[in-house]
């Protein structure tokens, strides 16, 4: 099993990766009569995206011999009515400051772009990613 969720009352949950405890807690948004006051479920999905991606990156450029610590992603999702669900997830990758030639650019992007969980998204949930070196 990889996690156990129990419910708290008042649409929070305490999820526990259970490999290790770690805990995350989740609320409902507030546009969803939620507090908003931690990760709800979409934002972990969204999130998930982005560290999923940086994670693979991060993976192909320990292989090539770059060091790309310090690179921060931003993410931004944006929900749809009817039915509720993620219409699009925005990730911005602000890349430390480095000399690496176009080739091994292309390579680390290919390589975040082919991450299990953008793979794992259905195709109505639009993906857009920006590379900012």
């Amino acid at each position: 099993m990889t996690s156990s969720i129990i419910y708290n009352g008042e649409l929070r949950t305490a999820c526990t990766h259970l490999a290790s405890g770690t805990q995350i807690v989740t609320d409902a948004p507030v546009d969803n009569q939620g507090r908003g006051e931690a990760f709800s479920p979409t934002d972990l999905v969204a999130t998930a995206l982005g560290a999923c991606m940086m994670t693979i990156m991060g993976i192909k450029a320990r292989d090539m011999g770059l060091d790309i610590a310090g690179t921060k992603i931003d993410v931004n999702k944006i929900m749809a009515a009817n039915p509720r669900r993620i219409a699009r997830v925005e990730v911005t990758f602000t890349m430390p400051p480095n000399t690496f030639p176009q080739k091994d650019r292309d390579l680390l992007e290919a390589a975040a772009l082919a991450c299990p969980v953008c793979k794992s998204l259905d195709m109505a949930c639009e993906q857009d990613v920006t590379f900012v070196w």
